[in-house]
């Protein structure tokens, strides 16, 4: 049987594994919209959150040089994509899920 799949309105690769979340944006009601980012999962010691790390330039206009920097959001991870520490994702803008939460992954990279 294949797994009947949401179309999320992005170009991403959908979970092979099925899963019954209701905040699954693939298979549960959870509608993504706004910003998407790339990052990579520091920790994944919480139940169906990881801890994702983003690394982005900064232009600092006085010395006319860009600057290395680092942000750590909370993100909803879905059980069908399997993540652990390491891993490459794509995290997508949602509607807040919990008072740190308000992005979600959609692609394991």
């Amino acid at each position: 049987m294949v797994a009947k799949v949401k179309d999320i309105g992005i170009d991403v690769n959908p979970p092979a594994a099925e899963c019954s979340d209701e905040n699954c944006p693939f298979h549960g009601t959870l509608p993504v919209r706004g910003q998407i980012m790339e990052g990579t999962v520091v920790s994944v010691k919480m139940d169906k959150t990881v801890v994702v790390e983003h690394t982005y330039l900064r232009y600092q206009k006085k010395y006319e040089r860009y600057e290395k920097r680092t942000s750590k959001y909370s993100v909803h991870a879905p059980p069908c994509l399997e993540l652990k520490a390491g891993d490459n994702v794509k995290v997508m803008e949602c509607r807040p899920l919990s008072k740190t939460v308000s992005f979600v992954v959609v692609e394991k990279r």
